[in-house]
């Protein structure tokens, strides 16, 4: 008898959802495989045929962008296949925001796309996983979902991968969107959903370009690991600075020298909200850095203009097109995120 429920690829990578305490380290550690995840959510079998593919164990900090990007050519090729209605993919939550994104940016397929983690691993008491596995499958099953783009699926809560953010290290509702708040909410079997996302920029690339940096920097930063990073080759930097996007005195002929040797500067915020803003122009401000040449990363996270950054240059792109890529962060595509449903 042919299946008439909605056939859903389950990519499984690893991370706190696959994780027990183990008795010789003493702390969790990945060991459950996706056919055991699955076996603890029963419920799902009246929700989705689901195929589940072993990628990984990886724990979130062990994936990397050459990672994420495999990932990112092995969803898409089986979101290529007519019968698959969607996709959804667990993975280790202190990287989850940066691979979701990548693949906002790299998938071509626009079926659902839904990342799911855990905050409590399998040996502890009110192990998450399930109830978020569960939740991540309605909405990869659904056909109400193919316009959203790739999100993340946590504490039932639906949320866009560019805007999605880790808030807290251990909390159940870590994950929340940093600017523009969450799509929508998983209600028992409903999906209820407040807004739709735009439609994300696709970048075309089949290779990542990893020599990027991110340096952090705070009042009086000497500017020296900048330099450092100049020095040691690097492709591309993402500066971290101080509220829109201004950096400290101390630290400016470093960024302006940078900016010199042609390489990609990103200037990004370490404000938890907001974008970066040309609202000053005294000396070091974003206004004066964007003149001599940087790049604000708008309402990227650092983390996210990375990845960003990574992808553009794995694609060859010139700095006139990396620019003009930055430049829909920096509002438009937020204003289109804020639509409401249709």
């Amino acid at each position: 008898m042919i299946s008439k429920l909605p056939y859903v690829v389950a990519v499984f990578t690893g991370g706190t959802i696959s994780m027990k305490v183990d008795s010789v380290s003493g702390g969790a550690v990945p060991c459950l495989s996706g056919s055991e995840i699955l076996a603890s959510v029963p419920e799902v079998q009246s929700v989705a045929e689901l195929e589940a593919i072993d990628f990984a164990r990886y724990p979130g900090p062990h994936m990397t962008p050459e990672l994420m990007l495999r990932l990112s050519q092995q969803v898409d090729a089986r979101l290529s296949e007519e019968s698959v209605q969607g996709a959804l993919i667990t993975h280790g939550t202190d990287t989850m925001e940066e691979t979701a994104y990548l693949l906002s940016l790299t998938l071509r397929s626009r079926k659902p796309v839904v990342f799911v983690g855990a905050m409590r691993n399998a040996s502890q008491p009110g192990w998450d996983g399930p109830s978020n596995l569960l939740s991540a499958v309605r909405v990869a099953a659904s056909s109400r979902t193919r316009s959203l783009g790739v999100v993340i699926c946590m504490n039932d809560t639906i949320v866009p991968a560019d805007d999605a953010t880790k808030t807290h290290t251990v909390a159940l509702d870590a994950f929340q969107g940093r600017d523009a708040g969450v799509l929508g909410r998983i209600e028992g079997t409903d999906i209820i959903l407040f807004r739709r996302a735009g439609v994300g920029e696709k970048l075309n690339t089949g290779r990542l370009k990893e020599n990027v940096e991110i340096i952090k920097l705070a009042a009086g930063s000497s500017g020296k690991l900048i330099e450092l990073a100049v020095e040691s080759g690097v492709k591309g930097l993402v500066i971290e600075g101080l509220g829109c996007g201004n950096v400290p005195i101390t630290a400016l002929r470093q960024v302006e020298g940078a900016i010199a040797k042609s390489i990609p500067v990103v200037i990004a915020t370490r404000c938890h909200r907001g974008p970066t803003s040309t609202a000053y122009a005294y000396e070091g401000a974003a206004k004066r850095l964007e003149q001599a040449g940087a790049i604000l990363a708008g309402f990227l996270p650092s983390h996210k203009a990375r990845i960003k950054l990574m992808v553009l240059l794995g694609s060859n792109a010139s700095m006139s097109t990396i620019r003009a890529s930055f430049k829909r962060t920096t509002g438009d595509e937020l204003g289109d995120n804020l639509q409401r449903p249709r």
